[in-house]
């Protein structure tokens, strides 16, 4: 009896180091590559920005011949 809770209990201490967990840093950077389009926010503050500067300085801005600005 005493030899089989030996065998156990060696078992039993033997479980927990066999499923080690390594944890590793990669030998190489991780790469994220972000395809991302913000042409479209930047073209609308700059019409924005422009609107603002033509309004705020009209005789800088004449108006063309034919009506079209």
């Amino acid at each position: 009896m005493k030899r089989h809770f030996r065998l156990l209990a060696g078992a039993a201490l033997a479980i927990p180091l066999a499923s080690c967990v390594t944890v590793k840093a990669p030998d190489k950077p991780i790469e994220i590559n972000l395809n991302v389009v913000i042409r479209q926010e930047v073209v609308v503050r700059l019409q924005q920005d422009v609107q603002q500067l033509i309004r705020q300085n009209p005789e800088a801005f004449p108006k063309t011949p034919g009506g079209s600005q």
